[in-house]
């Protein structure tokens, strides 16, 4: 894939190698109109390299319009590194990955994703000072998937009250794709809002712990056979990609919402869904929470305030919600037109000097 030739948008593309450490890492900064970009960094297996430039494109952009719209003074960017996180991490390779980050003088603020962790965070910090999702005992937010999960719930009650008039899940049922960080918190609220939730997971130990944790919690083989089922809320929680046109076709479900980023596999989806009467709350309106709660240590992390920051996630999918409406667009365009005029209009003021300030 050729950056340039594409014409994403992007700021900046950054490729770093540490060839002793194994470290294979790339950064992309979408934009810094509303300051320093910050977004996690996904250590993952891509089948090539071409896959994970391609993750980290659409990553980065999906950040800089969360952070547009959870109404944060940053920019977005996101970085993934190329390898088996259980086979190829180590302090050598997360301190030469903190490094790079340093040497891009602070356009760029990392965090946890995918195959990163609070621990890594505290590595890398040994290098860099420009990394939030750290531990508690270093002044960090600790597990920023407490908030992603409790922003995904505010999202699903603003879109149940758009679709039945109640902002409740209660006497609903819910269906969970991937129970994981996010998804066990968010069972958590679901179960405590009188939701009937569904849920499946690849992984064995996680539909083991809902049995013992939630013994009320229903269990179904696979992801094909929980969205064809008789569920009124589908909640992606895994990796992206979860809504395609196959899936939308039998998809029964009136409202998708959940933590996944980048759930529709190409542009048109949303439409498909619209099409068929399927409310869709845009993946990166609802899951700002962590995002939310990792930002607020930039200022020195207070929990109460991240979290009174998190439920705004309630108004501003009502207000998406609406305009999507008012403009006779589905969803997903009304929060990238939300997200894109606040870039332009605050982004425009850093052309105004002053002294001391970018």
């Amino acid at each position: 894939m050729g950056v340039f030739t594409a014409d994403t948008g992007h700021e900046q593309v950054v490729f770093c190698q540490d060839k002793q450490s194994g470290l294979k890492a790339i950064v992309a900064i979408y934009s810094t109109a509303l300051g320093p970009s910050l977004g996690g960094t996904r250590f993952y297996p891509y089948a090539t390299e071409a896959d994970a430039i391609h993750d980290a494109l659409d990553l980065s952009r999906g950040m800089a319009y969360k952070n547009a719209l959870a109404g944060l003074d940053l920019g977005g960017g996101k970085a993934v590194i190329w390898g088996d996180p259980a086979v190829d991490k180590g302090e050598a390779l997360l301190r030469a990955y903190g490094r790079f980050v340093e040497s891009l003088g602070g356009r760029y603020i990392t965090a946890c994703d995918v195959g990163t962790y609070v621990a890594d965070m505290d590595v890398i910090a040994k290098e860099t000072t420009h990394v939030v999702g750290r531990s508690v005992e270093h002044g960090g937010a600790g597990d920023s998937s407490i908030l992603t999960a409790y922003g995904v719930f505010q999202g699903m009650r603003a879109a149940a009250e758009h679709m039945w008039g109640e902002p409740t899940l209660r006497g609903r049922r819910v269906g969970v794709a991937g129970i994981g960080k996010v998804g066990r918190h968010l069972i958590e609220h679901l179960t405590a809002d009188g939701a009937h939730v569904v849920v499946t997971d690849v992984n064995d130990a996680a539909l083991t712990w809902v049995r013992a944790t939630y013994p009320q919690v229903d269990l179904v083989g696979d992801t094909p056979a929980l969205v064809a089922s008789d569920i009124d809320v589908y909640a992606p929680c895994a990796l992206g990609g979860a809504l395609d046109d196959a899936t939308v076709d039998v998809l029964r479900a009136k409202i998708v919402c959940g933590a996944a980023n980048n759930q529709l596999a190409h542009p048109g989806v949303e439409k498909l869904l619209a099409d068929r009467g399927v409310l869709y709350a845009p993946d990166y309106v609802v899951n700002s929470g962590g995002v939310i709660q990792v930002a607020d240590e930039i200022d020195g992390f207070s929990f109460d305030r991240a979290k009174s920051r998190a439920s705004r996630i309630y108004d501003t999918t009502k207000q998406i919600l609406a305009l999507s409406d008012t403009e006779g667009v589905p969803p997903a365009v009304a929060a990238d037109r939300l997200a894109e005029r606040r870039m332009a209009e605050c982004g425009r003021l850093r052309s105004i000097l002053v002294p001391g300030r970018r």
